[in-house]
């Protein structure tokens, strides 16, 4: 898997992991919302620690910075 999900992609998504996350622990969102939250929340932070999304590779879209060749 090559990666290509960049450092302001990752710090997104582990945000957005996050307050996702502290949002159904705190119990602010319960049932099947609060599920679906918790399941988003570490498919977010999976992407971010393994820098590889699917979704990215499916559609051809790439936030890794390139490095210059020379």
């Amino acid at each position: 898997m090559k990666a290509n999900v960049g450092n302001k992609d990752r710090l997104v998504r582990i945000a957005i992991a996050a307050v996702l996350a502290i949002l159904y622990l705190s119990g602010a969102v319960s049932g099947t919302t609060g599920t679906i939250f918790l399941v988003v929340a570490i498919i977010l932070l999976l992407t971010s620690l393994f820098r590889f999304c699917g979704a990215y590779a499916l559609f051809g879209v790439n936030t890794c910075r390139q490095k210059p060749e020379n």
